[in-house]
């Protein structure tokens, strides 16, 4: 992509996005560096979104709450862009990329964009470029922006950090399903959504909703937000409609307390520190004397000759 149009991106172009996306997820300096030029020329576009971490354990159903939920965003006249962060083979590096299958309906929608990204082993399994890539969607015109994760290890940490509301979807069945989230996950939800509540899962369901209820009224929330605990059923429809209307309540009362934007601004603040730290080792693993360094050291710290700090002192002092 040697020239990029902003026009096209502005006024909605998919192909235009999806190419200013395939810039950022490039490894190539050269792209990178148009990637952000891009990103510069679209700043004053972004931020007219409301931003939507999802996650939950596998077989919750998050692609078809999300299919659910987009095409009744939809409804209300919102455009949707759904950010689907794919597990990467540690093996081969590949990526199942199967988004677009599972969203059939959603992906054929006009309004709707929908773009799978390859973790390619980011921490926790969250694609790196994320943050851009919400950025430039926010700059084509989408006005919800979903990003889902594959619901494992940190990946729940760095999607809360870059988002403004976030949702974990549960399994009904309560009890047990309890003592497999971890107590930060709770601390970070702004919801808990239990899928699935249709058929003889529902009385399950509303019995989850009660426990779930009580943990989290156990844990201190700081914020002005009491999180919610809500049942629906992403198959049948039921309740889709009053989980929107949580999450607008939620947009209006974060700008009542003038924390939204608040907000936004120190995830922005932790994402330049994160960068700084990125690109430092960057600089560090591309340096040559390093590089002839490292394995003389790595060597002495195996074999107890020096300590881990002592050999980090080192490499320090080379740059």
């Amino acid at each position: 992509m040697t020239s990029f149009d902003l026009n096209e991106l502005v006024t909605g172009n998919r192909r235009a996005l999806a190419k200013a996306i395939t810039l950022v997820e490039s490894k190539l300096d050269t792209h990178r560096e148009q990637a952000q030029e891009i990103l510069e020329q679209v700043l004053p576009h972004s931020g007219n979104s409301i931003r939507i971490g999802i996650t939950g354990v596998p077989g919750v159903g998050k692609s078809t709450f999300i299919e659910a939920f987009g095409l009744h965003l939809i409804e209300q006249g919102k455009r949707v862009a759904v950010l689907a962060i794919d597990p990467s083979s540690p093996i081969a590096g590949g990526s199942i990329l199967g988004d677009k299958t599972r969203m059939e309906e959603l992906s054929r929608r006009e309004e709707a964009f929908i773009r799978p990204s390859p973790a390619e082993g980011a921490l926790g399994g969250v694609a790196q470029r994320t943050r851009e890539s919400m950025l430039l969607c926010e700059a084509a015109g989408y006005d919800v922006i979903l990003v889902e994760t594959v619901g494992v290890g940190q990946s729940e940490y760095q999607v809360a950090g870059m988002v403004d509301f976030f949702m974990v979807l549960m399994l009904p069945g309560g009890g047990d399903e309890l003592q497999g989230i971890k107590k930060g996950i709770m601390e970070l939800a702004d919801a808990l959504v239990i899928n699935k509540a249709d058929g003889e899962s529902e009385t399950l369901a509303k019995m989850a909703q009660q426990q779930y209820t009580s943990a989290m009224s156990l844990l201190r929330h700081t914020s002005f937000w009491t999180p919610r605990v809500m049942t629906c059923s992403s198959l049948n429809l039921v309740n889709i409609d009053k989980v929107w209307g949580m999450l607008v309540n939620y947009y209006y009362q974060a700008l009542d307390e003038q924390s939204f934007y608040g907000k936004r601004a120190e995830q922005n603040r932790d994402w330049m520190h994160q960068l700084i730290n990125e690109l430092l080792l960057l600089k560090l693993s591309r340096n040559a004397d390093i590089k002839e360094l490292l394995p003389t050291l790595e060597h002495a710290v195996e074999h107890q000759e020096m300590t881990p700090y002592a050999a980090a002192r080192k490499i320090m002092e080379q740059v």
